[in-house]
């Protein structure tokens, strides 16, 4: 291989500018997952699952999401280009694989769009329950158009603030609870470890259960990838990349970890609240109920909010990765060419249409009601995230040895390869096996 097939790419792609600072990186890396999967899906885990077997399955493909970042990372920081992935299995692994999980990948994240405007019909609903749904999301999608329109700037900007936003209400949620379970705050009675023997708790419906939540756990981590699509519009990718992979661990611990424990002790899994069954009510999040059982009721509104924010700032993302995406698979000629025309601006406008009318799938909820289409929309998220996972697990595997193949040293890297065999292992191993396969319905299975 030639020495200059690999190489440290400190250029931007063509037309695209480098404009998102180290703060719009981290709070890219910070809050790109933090959304509807948290606020809105993690009660049915804690349900279907039982407190242990939800947080045991957060834990774990959490560590799984730790390895997948700690590698891509170490290739954006090195080849720092906006279709990130796709380009990597493309170089590294063939051709063929580099089409087919870029498209993979932005269809998972258009689709994304979907499952959050769908959201956001079902959070609006908590305030105006006559309003159809279907005008909230025509309303948030041209926010979100219109926020990605203009410049990358302008998407980083936003996304700051939005995850901003999010991240201080996780901290604050994570403080109340605490002060409910040790009798600060009222509404924390009931709270404590009785309710992990409940029923069969800890481990409701035992290791079945647990792979069964596994698709919504994964579209929960979803997202903690996106610094590699952003790296190609990083002001300083070598340096700003590690900083926000590096945070990975912690907001694993901190956001999933922390919150879903927090929920487990203070609502029985057996609460109905928790759509343990079926969908009735999927507008309360299990954040809201508890602030509802510290008594906060004003804050169970803001609560909502904040949700909403969170619903918005995710589709952002979503629109901001899938429109990056389809660019660069028409850069390389694996789409057409007419979605590589960029604006004035460096914003491909022409992937952002398409994308929009992907998008437009939640709109099937006039037809088929928007708690169904939501969950079908949620588990084909899922299920493409965890094909595009296995791309990212496998495309770093040539890397090493194609790099000292070149003549490069390893030395120079934000992570030395010696620490990466055992991880390369357990995330091939951890995506299949997390994988559980599609439930086109879009409902979980009913536990009589």
């Amino acid at each position: 291989m030639a020495q200059q097939d690999i190489k440290t790419s400190g250029q931007q792609a063509p037309g695209l500018r480098r404009e998102l600072k180290a703060r719009h990186l981290t709070m890219i890396a910070i809050g790109g997952s933090i959304g509807t999967g948290l606020f809105v899906a993690s009660g049915a885990t804690v349900s279907q699952a039982g407190p242990g077997g939800a947080l045991l399955s957060y834990a774990l493909i959490g560590l799984m999401v730790y390895f997948l970042m700690t590698s891509l990372g170490e290739l954006a920081a090195f080849m720092p280009v906006s279709g990130s992935f796709s380009t990597y299995g493309a170089k590294y692994v063939e051709e063929g694989f580099g089409f087919a999980l870029g498209w993979n990948y932005w269809y998972n994240w258009a689709v994304t769009i979907a499952v959050d405007l769908v959201a956001s019909q079902l959070v609006m609903s908590y305030w105006f329950p006559d309003t159809p749904g279907w005008v909230w999301s025509a309303l948030f999608l041209g926010l979100m158009f219109l926020l990605n329109y203009i410049s990358v700037k302008g998407f980083g900007e936003a996304e700051y603030w939005f995850a901003l936003i999010k991240v201080s209400t996780v901290i604050i949620f994570i403080a109340v609870g605490v002060l409910m379970i040790v009798g600060i705050l009222k509404g924390g009675e009931h709270a404590g470890w009785q309710n992990w023997t409940i029923g069969d708790a800890p481990f409701a419906g035992g290791f079945s259960a647990m792979i069964g939540v596994a698709m919504i756990v994964g579209f929960s981590f979803q997202g903690t990838e996106l610094i590699g699509i952003a790296a190609g519009e990083s002001e300083n990718p070598g340096k700003n990349i590690p900083r926000a992979v590096r945070q990975v661990f912690w907001r694993i611990l901190l956001f999933y970890i922390f919150a879903i424990l927090i929920i487990s002790l203070i609502i029985p899994y057996t609460d109905p609240s928790l759509l343990r069954n079926d969908v009735k009510d999927i507008s309360v999040s299990p954040f809201t109920l508890v602030f509802q059982h510290a008594g906060l009721l004003s804050a169970a509104a803001v609560m909502n909010a904040v949700i909403l924010t969170a619903v918005l700032s995710a589709g952002n993302s979503a629109m901001y990765a899938s429109t990056r995406m389809l660019y660069t698979l028409a850069s390389e000629g694996k789409a057409p060419r007419i979605f590589a025309k960029l604006s004035k601006g460096g914003v491909p406008r022409n992937a952002l249409y398409a994308t929009c009318v992907v998008a437009g799938l939640c709109f099937l909820t006039s037809m088929f009601g928007n708690q169904s289409v939501y969950l079908w929309l949620l588990n084909t998220s899922g299920m493409t995230g965890f094909i595009a996972w296995l791309g990212i697990a496998i495309s770093p595997l040539p890397f090493p040895s194609r790099l000292h193949a070149a003549g490069a040293r390893s030395q120079r890297l934000t992570v030395p390869f010696r620490v990466l065999p055992a991880g390369a292992d357990l995330r091939l191993r951890a995506v299949p096996d997390h994988y559980p396969g599609p439930e086109l319905p879009g409902f979980p299975a009913r536990q009589d």
